[in-house]
Parts: structure tokens; C-alpha cells; sequence
């Protein structure tokens, strides 16, 4: 040991470090390098739940504070202050997109999705969506990037809605949005009749 003290990080004090930080939109976590202070017992389920030691953070405003400081390097996931790094776990993917609204068509057909966090996320070039499956069941999950290599799991609701609107092309079932064409599936592995 080098006589360097440990501190245990915890909510509160990533809470007030990300409010003392927070200025107009997304704090500027590119440019923040705090040092790394530990893992904290906080996990984001699969549906979007943030857990705090085994307990829902049913607070809404405190889940968009705990959103706006996440950082994923690699696979690992952080929430970051100008003072602190500290480690926790996701389950799948961060967020999860509950609803979108399709704008056009075709082509010309824009998809703007928001997030269980409030993001809003217009769907193209920079926010790509992804589907990936299952290798042993072929289930699919849809995600779409929301900012900063981020994504968010586009829930079933939303999903069907996207698939009842996609269309083939060259060889792919997918959908357009912001002038991109994004691949849901082969074509030749739908079903008949889609």
C-alpha cells in the first residue's frame, strides 16, 4: 500500500458533483479525466431501470442526473464528474427508446425516437440503428445510437411499429430514416408474406 486513502464513492456525492458540473445540455464529459474511485453497487436493467444497492432510483430527475454523467469506454460503463470516474453495470444497453414518431416517407422518411431519459434522437448517418440477434434463439434487439456511443434498446411496442414500415432492398427488410437505409434482417430469412 502506498498510504493513498481509499474513497468509496457513492450517489450522493456523484449527485452533487453532476449538479455543481451541469450547465445547458450535455455536460462536456469528453473533457473531464477525473481519476477512477471505484465500482458502486448501481446497475441499469435491461428495461431501463437504474438500481441503487438492489433498490429502483424511483426518482425521474435523479435517473436524467445519474443519464447525463454515463460514460462508456470499451463495454465498461462509468459515471463521470469533473472529480470522480466510478464503475457500474449495464445490463444491455443504457437506455431504452419507448416511443418514435416517423416523419416522410420513404427515402425522405425521417424516425425520431425518445428515450425513457427524455432523449430525443432523430435516426440517420450519426445515430444509426443496429439489430442484433440472438445466436441461439434468432430473437432480435434493436438499438439505436443516442449520443456519445450510447445506445438505447428500441422496446417490442416500437419495434413492431417499425417493422410494419420497413421495406426490401437490395437483398435487406429495413427502414430509412435521415436518407440512410438500415438493414433489419436478410431478406430471405422473413417469413413468407412479409
Amino acid at each position: 500500500m502506498s498510504g493513498q486513502k481509499t474513497v468509496t464513492p457513492s450517489a450522493e456525492s456523484l449527485a452533487e458533483s453532476a449538479k455543481a458540473a451541469k450547465t445547458r445540455g450535455q455536460p462536456p464529459l469528453e473533457k473531464w479525466d477525473p481519476p477512477f474511485t471505484g465500482d458502486m453497487d448501481m446497475q441499469i436493467l435491461r428495461d431501463g431501470t437504474w438500481m441503487h444497492e438492489g433498490t429502483p432510483i424511483n426518482r425521474p430527475g435523479l435517473v436524467k442526473l445519474f443519464a447525463s454523467i454515463l460514460w462508456r469506454e470499451n463495454d465498461d460503463y462509468f459515471l463521470k464528474t469533473p472529480v470522480e470516474k466510478v464503475g457500474i453495470t449495464v445490463e444491455d444497453a443504457p437506455f431504452v427508446a419507448i416511443d418514435f414518431e416517423a416523419e416522410g416517407q420513404g427515402e425522405d422518411q425521417a424516425l425520431h425516437f425518445v428515450t425513457n431519459v427524455e432523449d430525443h434522437v432523430t435516426a440517420g448517418p450519426d445515430h444509426p440503428i443496429r439489430v442484433a440477434r440472438d445466436h441461439e434463439t434468432g430473437e432480435p434487439s434493436p438499438y439505436v445510437l443516442v449520443r456519445r456511443n450510447l445506445e438505447a434498446l428500441i422496446d417490442r411496442k416500437s419495434f413492431y411499429r417499425l417493422v410494419d414500415m420497413g421495406e426490401h432492398r437490395d437483398g435487406w427488410f429495413g427502414l430509412w430514416s435521415g436518407g440512410k437505409f438500415f438493414g433489419i434482417i436478410p431478406s430471405e430469412e422473413l417469413p413468407q408474406g412479409q
